[in-house]
C-alpha cells in the first residue's frame, strides 16, 4: 500500500518500448506505476509521420516474427506483422538474385535439406538470365551450389543453437568473425554483409560477432517484417493496454532520485523507485556517469512512384555498395495501410550521413532498373543517434539495477533492437519486483539476474 506522501510505487521516465514493457510487468504485479514522457506522443524513436495519407517511419527498424518478446510482452496480442516475401532480393552485377530464406519453425535438418535441394536445382545459363529489375537464380552473389549449401547449413546451425550458447562464443568484430567461419568471400560480401548491415544498421560490420549471431539467429528462425500501420503502432498498443492514467505525455523530467522525480511542469513526484527508460544520452543527462555508447546514424527516404518498380513485398539489398542506399522496398506492397489506395510508397534506408537526394534517386534507378525522375520525395528522416553501436566487447545484458530504488533500461542496456528494448524492460521490472519482495506474475524464462 502507498504511504500518503507517495504518488506512485514506481515512476518510469520515458514511454518507449522498454519503458512501456516494464510498466506492463509492474502493473500486472499490482505495483502502481506512472510513465512520464516528455514528447506529446509515446514511442520515442519508433515514430511515424503522416503525410497526405502516407505513413512514414522515421527509422523503419526491421522486426522478425521470431522475436520472443513480441509474444511475451502483454499488450501486443493484437499487433499485426506484415512480413516481407520469403526470400531476399540481392542486387549484384546489374541483376536481382533471390536468396532463399529459411521458413519459420524449420528444423536444422530440414533447412539443410532445402539448401541442398536449392544447390542441386538446374542452373539458368547466363545468356538467358532475366533482365535487370527481375529475380534471377544465377550463381552471384551466393556463389555456386556448394557455396549455397554451405550458407544454408550455417544458417540452419545458427537457427538451432540456443541463445545462451551464442552469447558464450568468442567475441570479434562481425566482419572478422564471418571471414573466419569458412564461408567464401563472395557469399559474405554478396549476401551476409548486406543482410547484417540492414539488420544492425552497421555498414562496416564493427558490431560484436555475438550480436551479429543473434541477428542471424532471429533471421534464420523467422521472417523479416514491419508492423502494420507503421512503427508507432507497437508502442501505441502497449500504452493503450495499460490502466487508464498510467502514461502521461508532455511531462519533462529534470532530475531523478531514488524516491522522487522532479518535473518542469508538475514539480516533484514522490515514489518508491525510479526507472529510467529513455535513450542513452537522455539517461546520462539525468544521471551523469552513465556511459553513452557510440551510435549509428541513418536516413530514411520515402518516395511515391507512378507505378510499383518491383512486384511483390520484397526487401531489396545492394550487394555492390555502388551507392548510398543499403536496402529498399516497395513498402506499400508489404503493408498497404501505409499508403492511400492506388498509391505507391517506396522506402529506402541510407546508413551514415544523409546524402543528396538526387544521388539517392540515381541509385534507386540502378537498383530497381527503372527511371526515377518522376518519383516524388515525400520525406527524408535523418536520425543522427538512431541505433546504439555494439562493438566488442559488448554485454547484451548490461545491469539494469544501479542501486536499490534506481533502475535503467533501453536498447542501450541489451541489444540495439526492438527485441532488446522489450527484453531490457522485462529485466528492469524483474529487478524492481525483486527489491520490492514481490514474486513476478509472469514466467521468468530463466531471466538473467540483474547485477
Amino acid at each position: 500500500m502507498l504511504e500518503p506522501a507517495h504518488h506512485a510505487d514506481v515512476v518510469i521516465v520515458g514511454a518507449g518500448a522498454a519503458g512501456l514493457s516494464a510498466a506492463h510487468r509492474l502493473t500486472s504485479a499490482g505495483v502502481t506505476t506512472v510513465v512520464l514522457e516528455a514528447a506529446p506522443y509515446v514511442g520515442g524513436r519508433m515514430s511515424t509521420e503522416k503525410v497526405d495519407g502516407f505513413r512514414l517511419d522515421r527509422i523503419g527498424q526491421l522486426l522478425t516474427t521470431s522475436y520472443p518478446e513480441l509474444r511475451r510482452t502483454p499488450g501486443l496480442d493484437s499487433l499485426v506483422l506484415r512480413p516481407f516475401a520469403p526470400g531476399l532480393l540481392v542486387h549484384s552485377d546489374g541483376r536481382h538474385h533471390r536468396a532463399a530464406e529459411p521458413l519459420p519453425g524449420r528444423s536444422a535438418r530440414g533447412a539443410l535439406t532445402a539448401a541442398r535441394a536449392l544447390a542441386s536445382a538446374p542452373r539458368v545459363p547466363r545468356s538467358v538470365r532475366s533482365a535487370p529489375g527481375t529475380a534471377s537464380r544465377g550463381a552471384a552473389p551466393l556463389g555456386g551450389p556448394l557455396d549455397q549449401a554451405r550458407l544454408g547449413a550455417a544458417l540452419a546451425r545458427l537457427a538451432a543453437t540456443p541463445v545462451e550458447r551464442l552469447l558464450s562464443r568468442p567475441e570479434l568484430p562481425a566482419a572478422r568473425a564471418l571471414a573466419a567461419r569458412g564461408l567464401p568471400a563472395r557469399t559474405i560480401d554478396g549476401f551476409l554483409r548486406p543482410l547484417l548491415s540492414a539488420l544492425l544498421c552497421d555498414p562496416g560490420l564493427t558490431t560484436s560477432s555475438r550480436c551479429a549471431d543473434l541477428a542471424l539467429h532471429a533471421f534464420a528462425r523467422g521472417r523479416l517484417s514491419i508492423p502494420e500501420g507503421g512503427a508507432e503502432v507497437l508502442p501505441e498498443l502497449l500504452a493503450a493496454a495499460l490502466p487508464p492514467g498510467t502514461v502521461r505525455t508532455g511531462v519533462r523530467v529534470t532530475s531523478v532520485a531514488t524516491t522522487s522525480v522532479t518535473t518542469a511542469e508538475h514539480g516533484e513526484i514522490a515514489c518508491r523507485a525510479v526507472l529510467l527508460a529513455t535513450d542513452a544520452r537522455a539517461a546520462a543527462e539525468l544521471l551523469p556517469g552513465l556511459r553513452v555508447p557510440p551510435f549509428h546514424e541513418l536516413t530514411v527516404f520515402h518516395h511515391t512512384a507512378p507505378e510499383p518498380p518491383l512486384d511483390g513485398p520484397a526487401l531489396l539489398l545492394d550487394a555492390d555498395r555502388a551507392g548510398p542506399v543499403a536496402h529498399t522496398s516497395v513498402i506499400s506492397r508489404v503493408d498497404p495501410s501505409r499508403a492511400p489506395a492506388d498509391r505507391v510508397l517506396v522506402s529506402s534506408t541510407v546508413l551514415g550521413p544523409p546524402p543528396d537526394e538526387r544521388t539517392v534517386r540515381a541509385h534507386l534507378a540502378t537498383l530497381y532498373g527503372t527511371p526515377t525522375d518522376r518519383w516524388e520525395l515525400l520525406a527524408a528522416h535523418h536520425t543522427r543517434e538512431a541505433v546504439p553501436a555494439m562493438p566488442p566487447p559488448h554485454d547484451p545484458r548490461r545491469p539494469v539495477r544501479l542501486l536499490s530504488g534506481l533502475y535503467v533500461c533501453g536498447d542501450h542496456r541489451d541489444t540495439s533492437t526492438v527485441q532488446g528494448a522489450l527484453h531490457s524492460g522485462r529485466r528492469a521490472a524483474h529487478a524492481v519486483l525483486t527489491d520490492f519482495g514481490i514474486a513476478p506474475a509472469y514466467a521468468q524464462d530463466a531471466l538473467p539476474a540483474a547485477a
